[in-house]
């Protein structure tokens, strides 16, 4: 495994946590797929989900920041299963998160995983590509268990 990706939000970190406990590999957005192109054919929006588990065959998205972006997202899960239809994809709200973690003892954490807390500060590197042109990273986060 390569070393732990950036992690656009906290929520992301724990669930490749969780993930690495039960031994389920993962890709963190391997994959960028169009959704919509303008009249010269150019791509003008992207859906990368955030992670890939290969075994499973399964993409799965979290969404745990405010209800204005759950209904942007939601509209591009629309279109990418609309234009992708083979493709498996899982899209986990706050509540579905908010349950796996009490689910598994760490309700305690829930406050600083969900919504705006839990993301990192902004880049200082304005070389550094952005989230979701990175490439995929497989990798563990660390010894902590769900």
């Amino acid at each position: 495994m390569s070393t732990s990706p950036r992690f656009a939000h906290a929520s992301e970190a724990e669930l490749a946590r969780i993930l690495d406990y039960y031994k389920v590999e993962w890709l963190y957005e391997p994959h960028v797929f169009p959704i919509r192109w303008n009249s010269e054919g150019v791509v003008v929006e992207s859906f990368a989900p955030d992670f890939y588990l290969p075994e499973l065959e399964l993409y799965v998205e979290l969404t745990t920041l405010k209800q204005s972006l759950v209904r942007k997202k939601n509209r591009k899960l629309r279109h990418l299963r609309e234009l992708y239809p083979m493709v498996r994809i899982k899209l986990f709200y706050a509540r579905d998160f908010r349950a796996l973690l009490l689910k598994y003892g760490r309700l305690e954490a829930a406050a600083s995983l969900i919504g705006i807390d839990g993301q990192p500060p902004p880049r200082r590197d304005p070389g550094e590509r952005e989230r979701a042109g990175s490439g995929a990273v497989s990798g563990s986060v660390g010894p902590a268990g769900p």
